[in-house]
């Protein structure tokens, strides 16, 4: 049973229109939902650089015709430019709310995403409650959400001044990505995996988001945050969620959130002699960098979660850049049969295992024991898969297109709520707060400093 139908946005409020995050990817995506027909309302930019109508018209079509090249339906992209007007102004300034309190009068249920740095938050949702925007508005904000557990906390008291918690999308666009929408599907849509969905059947669990390429112009941003921050605090550790969550009892956005966030309060903080962190060999060389910087670019880590279906499953996540190979993935590896009788020496058994790939395409592999051709009763590994041909390769509703899309018409089930951000936090905030050790160092190309080795099941894979 799901709850009441939410109204519908009737006007969208682009805060830091101007800024690398709306040319890249939320631009292209409201041109997106206009070919679908699923963006009919006024689009309203508003940000501190000197522009009008006419130029956010302008930066809007290139940066549409950037990301889809020859492909950009034109008459599409005129239909929206046609909904665009924007608001130049200081977000502390006074003026600049009352010409966005003008434009949007007549909007009963104003969506508003927040594409700027979490400091210029209470202005904005100040300056939306003076013009009478904040009460019945959405507010889709952007990670991070915070730096730590104390800054998350005090994020979500300045949001909650102005905002009830329902109005609230804290969006992560790793779980709109059409990959992790697979795999919950995957999870529950098949019954046979469930009774084999537990730390009887279960040995381990590895997760991998590896990048072969390294900053690309990201210092600055990179060095203030790390790997730990910018991947495994969200992203990674949601996917954890995802793959040890119990059934929602509904399918109401509530219950699935709900259950996501019983994995994380299950979850003991992280200890510091269950993690390696690393630093790509030249790091401290990058544009932006500091020279004495002690910011990871690679870490691996054990975690637990400690409930009645998962405790003493070891989960391993590994995470960086420069590394080997640019790959996104959870491993859940099986536990072996009690008695191994089709091996030898020369075929020593492997376990089964269940791969779920996301990056760099969408497929699902069992890998099982089947007998070896010939004489002998000696077993091999096989691999049975299954493969997303018929979108692998072609450009497909993106992540932003899709929260988007659920945000304009109140659908919450794939944003995170305030409870679940703090716990996320609790986990790994012990690995923020403590002695910066020297960290080792590691060769681009590689899968990071040798004692990394540690933190991944016998015989797993490259590292």
């Amino acid at each position: 049973m799901s709850g009441p139908i939410a109204p519908a946005g009737d006007a969208f409020i682009l805060f830091g229109a101007s800024g690398d995050l709306s040319r890249k990817k939320l631009l292209p995506a409201l041109y997106e939902l206009t070919t679908e027909g699923r963006l009919e309302m006024p689009v309203i930019g508003v940000a501190n650089s000197d522009w009008d109508d006419k130029d956010f018209v302008e930066r809007t079509k290139l940066a549409v015709t950037e990301y889809f090249g020859a492909d950009t339906d034109v008459e599409a992209l005129h239909r929206l430019c046609k909904r665009l007007r924007y608001v130049a102004g200081e977000y502390d300034d006074p003026e600049t709310w009352v010409r966005l309190g003008k434009l949007t009068q007549d909007a009963k249920t104003p969506v508003a995403f927040l594409a700027i740095p979490p400091v210029l938050f209470d202005d904005v949702v100040r300056g939306m409650a003076e013009v009478g925007l904040a009460e019945h508005s959405r507010v889709v904000v952007e990670k991070p959400f915070g730096r730590d557990l104390a800054s998350a906390k005090e994020l979500n008291a300045t949001l909650h001044e102005f905002l009830d918690e329902p109005q609230i999308y804290r969006i992560d666009h790793f779980l709109g990505k059409e990959p992790v929408q697979n795999l919950l599907v995957f999870r529950f849509a098949n019954s046979l995996l469930e009774s084999v969905w537990n730390r009887n059947h279960i040995a381990s669990v590895t997760i991998t988001m590896a990048e072969s390429f390294g900053l690309e112009g990201r210092g600055r941003f990179y060095d203030e945050v790390g790997t730990i921050r910018d991947v495994v605090q969200n992203h990674l550790l949601q996917l954890v969620a995802l793959l040890t969550m119990e059934p929602p009892a509904s399918r109401d956005e509530d219950a699935f959130v709900d259950e996501k966030v019983k994995v994380f309060r299950a979850m003991r903080p992280v200890e510091p002699a269950n993690v390696v962190r690393g630093q790509v060999e030249g790091y401290r060389k990058e544009p932006g960098v500091d020279q004495d910087s002690n910011t990871e670019t690679f870490v691996a880590m054990k975690i637990e979660v400690d409930s009645w279906r998962w405790s003493g499953v070891p989960f391993y996540i590994r995470a960086g850049k420069s590394l080997a190979e640019t790959v996104t993935e959870a491993v859940v590896e099986f536990q072996q049969p009690p008695r191994m009788l089709f091996s030898d020496e020369v075929h020593p058994p492997e376990p089964s295992r269940l791969r779920f790939r996301m990056k760099p395409d969408d497929s699902i592999t069992l890998t099982m024991q089947a007998k070896v051709p010939g004489n002998e009763m000696v077993s091999r590994a096989i691999d049975m898969s299954v493969e997303d041909n018929e979108q692998h390769g072609q450009s497909t509703e993106n992540a932003y297109q899709r929260l988007l899309a659920d945000a304009l018409i109140g659908e919450k089930r794939l944003f995170t709520r305030q409870d679940g951000v703090e716990e996320a936090w609790r986990i790994i905030d012990p690995l923020l707060h403590g002695p910066a050790a020297e960290l080792p160092l590691y060769r681009a190309g590689t899968w990071g400093p040798p004692e990394a080795r540690r933190f991944l099941p016998e015989g797993f894979g490259p590292a």
